[in-house]
C-alpha cells in the first residue's frame, strides 16, 4: 500500500485530525491578530497573531505564507481520495478554493523576491488584496476554505448508506455502520 493510499485508508482519520491540529491552528493565529486589531484596538503592522509577537518576521514572510498555503493545498489534495458522495463534493470546493488562494501567495511571493509590485502598489500585493486590506482578505479566505472542509468532515464522519459502502476507511461513526458490523 503506497502512502497516499494508506493515509486515505487505514490512517486517514489519523490524517484528517493532523491536517485539522494544523488547520485550527493557523485560524487561531488570525483570530488572535484579528481581536488584536479590532478589540484591543493595536495598530496593524503591531497585530501579529501570538507566534508574531515573539518571531515579527513570520508575519511578513511571503516564504511563511507561501509555503503553509501549499501545505493546505497539498494536505487537500492527498486527503481527498479518502471521501465519497456529498463528503467528497465539499472536500474538492475547498482544494478549488485554496488553490486559488496558493496562487495568490504565489503572486506575493514572486513580487517579493523580485521587488516588483502589482498595480503600482508599494508592497506585494495580492489580486484580491486590491479590493480587501490583507488581514480580512486572509480572514475571508480561511473562512471560505475552511467552511466546505468542516462540512466535508461533518458527512464523511456521518454518511449515508450508498456512501458508507464506498468508503475505504473506517473514519464513519459507529452509528452509522450497522451494515458493517452484520458483514
Amino acid at each position: 500500500m503506497s502512502v497516499v493510499e494508506s493515509l486515505n485508508h487505514r490512517h486517514h482519520r489519523l490524517s484528517l485530525n493532523l491536517f485539522m491540529v494544523v488547520v485550527l491552528a493557523h485560524w487561531a493565529e488570525h483570530l488572535v491578530q484579528a481581536y488584536q486589531i479590532w478589540v484591543l484596538g493595536w495598530p496593524r503592522p503591531q497585530s501579529r497573531g501570538v507566534l508574531g509577537q515573539f518571531w515579527p518576521w513570520l508575519v511578513s514572510s511571503e516564504w511563511m505564507h507561501y509555503l503553509y498555503a501549499l501545505v493546505m493545498l497539498i494536505g487537500l489534495f492527498l486527503l481527498r481520495p479518502g471521501f465519497v458522495g456529498r463528503a467528497r463534493t465539499w472536500w474538492t470546493i475547498a482544494l478549488a478554493i485554496q488553490f486559488w488562494h496558493h496562487i495568490e501567495h504565489l503572486l506575493l511571493l514572486l513580487q517579493a523576491q523580485t521587488g516588483r509590485f502589482l498595480a503600482g502598489e508599494a508592497v506585494p500585493t495580492s489580486v484580491l488584496q486590491l479590493v480587501l486590506p490583507r488581514v480580512e482578505l486572509h480572514l475571508f479566505y480561511n473562512s471560505v476554505v475552511f467552511v466546505p472542509m468542516v462540512i466535508a468532515m461533518y458527512l464523511h464522519l456521518r454518511p449515508h448508506a450508498a456512501e458508507l459502502e464506498r468508503m475505504a476507511c473506517s473514519c464513519a461513526a459507529p452509528a452509522s455502520r450497522p451494515a458493517a458490523v452484520a458483514r
